[in-house]
């Protein structure tokens, strides 16, 4: 336990450089973090997610042909113009939202050379702060404030916190995996190693980190001399492996996330997540759920 408060946890890191190859040729010209999931880019559910958490400062980690990120992010003054002059203040609200949701700022990541280089990006941003890295495939549901709860661990223990979530072993060789030590809470365990992507049948556990994480500042000077990994690319879970190792930084805690969480990484999970979140809504799951299940009654018996 530390015997002093650690810095509190202000600044979110976004990467945003990735090419989304996999779902071309929607994203030849669309970055892939503005494809919508029903009708928001996933990247503004991401983005929602830090500032409920009490995250306003957001660096996004960019790349080439990025540039709707920011225009989505900017207030749309011909747009606003013309909602007000229809008095649609409905729609006018769900437009100026997404720029009064965080201060939003970018950096390019340049080479694609990995989680780990996008996280190193941010350093001159971040300085000697603890900061939150939140990936877009993961969307996780506000009513499961995952993030919110990992910075809690980090107040409470210092270092780094990682975001777990129970697979069968016969599939961890698909993640990145945690060697967990004895649960310190219900929902917390002490990581003392990673390996990411470990040779089928060698998995440490059955506990996979997913797309959260709040890191020590100290994990920027493991990065710059952590050696290209898997897939030629400087892994972030090669880092946190050596902070877990070593005590660098602090301990390395793992939050147990049990909640609702939706993977747009790929086509299907994509597809699946935006059918899952429309029946959920308010405003048009009524109608859509009566339509799926006539849907699934004539089309998929």
């Amino acid at each position: 336990m530390q015997t002093s408060a650690p810095a509190p946890v202000v600044k979110a890191v976004i990467p945003a450089a990735g090419l989304g190859t996999r779902f071309l040729p929607a994203t030849k010209a669309t970055p892939k973090e503005m494809l919508p999931v029903v009708d928001k880019p996933a990247i503004q559910y991401v983005v929602e997610e830090a500032a409920a958490a009490g995250l306003s400062d957001v660096l996004m980690i960019t790349g080439r042909n990025k540039r709707a990120l920011e225009d989505h992010f900017d207030r749309a003054h011909e747009l606003e113009s013309v909602l007000e002059a229809k008095n649609d203040h409905e729609r006018l609200a769900l437009v100026r939202r997404s720029s009064t949701l965080a201060t939003v700022h970018y950096a390019r990541q340049g080479d694609p050379l990995g989680l780990g280089h996008a996280v190193l990006a941010a350093a001159s941003h971040v300085g000697s702060h603890p900061f939150a890295v939140l990936l877009g495939d993961d969307l996780i549901d506000p009513r499961d404030p995952l993030l919110s709860r990992m910075i809690e661990v980090r107040e409470r223990h210092g270092g780094s916190v990682v975001a777990l979530t129970e697979v069968p072993r016969e599939r961890a060789h698909l993640y990145g995996c945690a060697v967990v030590g004895p649960k310190t809470e219900e929902d917390v365990l002490r990581v003392t190693g990673l390996v990411e992507k470990p040779a089928p049948g060698t998995a440490p556990s059955g506990y996979a980190v997913i797309g959260r994480y709040v890191l020590d500042p100290a994990v920027f000077g493991v990065l710059r001399r952590t050696a290209p990994g898997r897939g030629g690319e400087i892994q972030l879970t090669d880092a946190l492996h050596e902070l877990a190792t070593t005590g660098a930084g602090g301990p390395v805690h793992g939050v147990v996330f049990r909640g609702r969480r939706y993977d747009t990484g790929d086509r299907a999970d994509y597809l699946r997540a935006t059918v899952r979140l429309a029946c959920e809504r308010a405003d048009i799951g009524p109608e859509f759920r009566a339509w799926l299940k006539e849907f699934a009654a004539t089309e998929l018996s």
